[in-house]
């Protein structure tokens, strides 16, 4: 690996406050942080050329004193697009401690069934799915084909496809994924601006797929869909609730650490924690999000 890492053009991003706060709400025992990255170091580990920002360092034991803060035991550790198709960060860090981390990685068309074999073993348990980030996007449309070669490959493990996608572009979601092969995951509360609202037909197509069971759906990022302006999100808790209520066995928590290229301040992670007492304020609900819907995707 190259040792400082040219400009390639790629922004610059803000680190995240690596000094989290003690959540007032204590969360129940093996809570699973479901999305997550580890970034660098930049010295040892190359970054796409491709890659649309450029983060600071955000290394594993930064993550785990957060983790520890907020007392979250288990966690998933999803392949950030600055890295394309090189799982390498994310598997290193997942071999210290397998019991507690599981993978989403970012793989090649092509790849080897070898590879997916050997990911499979370090404890990957999904596969993602850009559809944001990409040169020459059309809104609104899918490379349906492709996909669904992939989730085939993908499907004898027992893995899922994640998706990074606007939901509010795709109103015929649920006909879309009805018969794909594999179960999706879908980031962001459904990655779509508040200011559509929870009758936006993409959003009311995401909760059928969810309650015929086809899709899941994360609690994270309320910076990246918010419209009304830094914490406590306001705008985002009705979504957060037709999400669960919807299908509260297919909803799961992350902290979306160490929050990449988000608009506005920067959100300390005890803070975020604390709103799962809005989004989830049902005890029961909150643990079956928490620790019983992680455990069943990702095989804790």
């Amino acid at each position: 690996m190259s040792d400082p890492q040219p400009n390639t053009g790629a922004p610059s991003c803000a680190p995240p406050d690596f000094n989290p706060r003690k959540p007032r709400l204590k969360l129940p025992a093996l809570a699973c942080d479901c999305h997550a990255h580890i970034l660098g170091p930049a010295a040892r580990y190359d970054y796409s050329p491709a890659r649309i920002y450029t983060p600071p360092d955000c290394l594993l034991p930064d993550y785990r004193h957060m983790l520890k803060t907020l007392g979250v035991e288990r966690a998933v550790l999803v392949q950030p697009s600055v890295y394309g198709t090189d799982n390498t960060v994310m598997l290193e860090a997942m071999k210290t401690d397998p019991a507690r981390m599981r993978g989403v990685a970012v793989v090649a068309d092509d790849v080897a069934e070898s590879e997916l074999r050997r990911m499979y073993d370090t404890g990957v348990r999904g596969v993602r799915v850009n559809i944001v980030d990409v040169k020459d996007r059309k809104p609104g449309t899918l490379p349906i084909d492709a996909l669904r070669r992939l989730a085939q490959r993908v499907k004898p493990l027992g893995w899922h496809m994640e998706f990074l996608m606007h939901v509010d572009e795709f109103p015929d979601l649920d006909r879309a994924f009805a018969d794909f092969p594999v179960e999706i995951v879908l980031g962001h509360l459904g990655y779509m601006k508040t200011d559509r609202g929870i009758n936006n037909p993409g959003f009311q197509a995401l909760l059928r797929l969810m309650k015929a069971g086809r899709a899941w759906v994360k609690l994270t990022g309320p910076s990246r869909i918010t419209t009304t302006g830094g914490l406590p999100y306001a705008d985002v808790v009705p979504y957060a609730h037709a999400l669960v209520a919807a299908a509260p066995q297919q909803v799961i928590w992350g902290t979306d650490w160490p929050h990449v290229i988000i608009k506005g301040p920067m959100p300390n992670d005890g803070d975020l924690c604390d709103l799962l007492s809005e989004w989830v304020p049902d005890a029961r609900l909150r643990e079956q999000v928490l620790v019983g819907n992680p455990a069943r995707l990702y095989g804790f």
